[in-house]
């Protein structure tokens, strides 16, 4: 299936289930649907980071320091969170991801609620080679040095910003 034509169910501002739509009309359209954002630590605790694909619908050869994606039609977070964490580190048998807290993106052309998770990954990883077209682990100092010099998602930089500030507090 072309990752275009995948329907999601579109939500309104407290995230209530108010219709579905392809994921092609939601983007372009701007509608309102779920994501999941999952930061993945390798067993040395540094985080997976990757450069998206060129083809990506959204974002396209973008930085990002969180694996994840849309959630989709009748979906839960939870669900979504494991599925998508093992399809970009190309794994399977990952621990559940541990849920965090929850923010609504927007930045005026695109808008999702998100639901942030962590996990542990032991295991070698192989990404998606549809959705992955660079990867390491960085250390948190590193990759904090590398938030000025590459290219990041706007929503994967939104989340890690709140995922420091919730750390914080926590």
């Amino acid at each position: 299936m072309n990752p275009s034509d995948e329907i999601l169910d579109i939500v309104d501002e407290n995230d209530v289930v108010v219709g579905q739509a392809p994921r092609g009309e939601a983007t372009a359209r701007g509608l309102r649907h779920r994501c999941v954002f999952i930061e993945a630590r390798d067993a040395e605790g540094r985080v997976f980071v990757h450069r998206r694909t060129a083809s990506k619908l959204v974002f396209p050869s973008h930085y990002d320091m969180f694996v994840g994606g849309v959630v989709g039609a009748g979906e839960s977070y939870d669900e979504a969170a494991l599925r998508e964490a093992e399809e970009e580190l190309g794994v399977s048998g990952l621990p559940r991801p541990e849920p965090l807290f929850k923010f609504l993106y927007e930045d005026g052309r695109h808008a999702w609620w998100s639901s942030v998770y962590r996990v542990r990954c032991e295991l070698p990883v192989n990404p998606q080679a549809e959705e992955v077209a660079w990867h390491t682990f960085l250390d948190d100092a590193e990759l904090e040095r590398r938030l000025g010099d590459w290219l990041w998602v706007p929503d994967g930089l939104d989340c890690y910003r709140r995922l420091r500030a919730f750390r914080e507090t926590a």
